[in-house]
């Protein structure tokens, strides 16, 4: 075989497996088209009790932390700004309206090692397990910058009634 004929080989090869990756990322966007959560905001009576920056890393199927959700807004990692309050989380991911997740759909909160594409030192994300509108139990993880992944767990546990802060939803 001639260089060229390898070269047109290898090429021909790539452009394969960069449409086989389009077609599947298209598949997944089309299967997880509904968005996960409305758009909201705290309740006016409510106070913070936390703040923390970070990345917002994935949001998976329920104890599934290899299987990526690519639900509107929730897709692709993002800086994130959470904000825990007595009635439940705010999530501010770059350029996206705010999320805000009831402290009733939260199903449980703990730490992680391993999320999709992300794996840290031990136990160096935060897990949170909350309810969709269609009732259904996923999981978003997030690495704090400014705090421990610890510390945000126990905010966030701190706001759930004691039969919600394990997540076996």
């Amino acid at each position: 075989m001639t260089r060229e004929g390898a070269l047109i080989i290898i090429v021909a090869f790539t452009v394969l497996l960069i449409a086989i990756g389009v077609w599947a990322w298209t598949k997944r966007r089309r299967r997880d088209a509904t968005p996960l959560i409305t758009a909201g905001e705290a309740s006016t009576g409510s106070s913070t009790v936390a703040v923390f920056e970070g990345l917002y890393v994935a949001t998976t199927r329920h104890d599934v932390p290899l299987e990526r959700i690519a639900a509107p807004g929730l897709g692709m990692r993002s800086r994130v700004t959470i904000t825990v309050t007595d009635a439940g989380i705010a999530l501010d991911l770059t350029g996206r309206p705010r999320l805000f997740l009831t402290a009733d759909r939260i199903a449980g909160v703990d730490q992680s090692t391993v999320a999709i594409d992300r794996v840290v030192e031990k136990d160096g994300l935060t897990r949170l397990a909350w309810r969709t509108d269609a009732g259904d139990v996923v999981d978003s993880y997030f690495r704090p910058q400014d705090a421990s992944a610890r510390a945000l767990a126990d905010a966030i546990a701190g706001i759930l009634s004691t039969s919600q802060t394990g997540t076996d939803a």
